[in-house]
């Protein structure tokens, strides 16, 4: 996990970061779930499906905004409105 926020705050390009932000939820989400698992609490598999719910969500929603910024950049180049 540490290695993925390294990362997210060196990577290259904001898709490297992004990548990275999403790498470090499913850790997080492997990590409820064996703690679930070690404690035989099965209702921290809940908190772990919303939370990989939640990180797969919030992804898409950070790359659609960089996917229409970059789009717009584009149309901006270009002398389009």
């Amino acid at each position: 996990m540490a290695l993925a926020l390294a990362r997210a705050v060196l990577g290259p390009s904001v898709y490297d970061r992004v990548l990275a932000v999403n790498m470090f939820g499913t850790k997080t989400t492997l990590l409820l779930s064996v703690i679930a698992f070690l404690y035989g609490r099965p209702d921290f598999l809940d908190l772990a499906l919303t939370y990989a719910l939640i990180n797969f969500i919030g992804v898409l929603a950070v790359l659609e905004f960089f996917q229409d910024r970059s789009i717009r950049r584009a149309k901006n180049r270009q002398g389009g409105t």
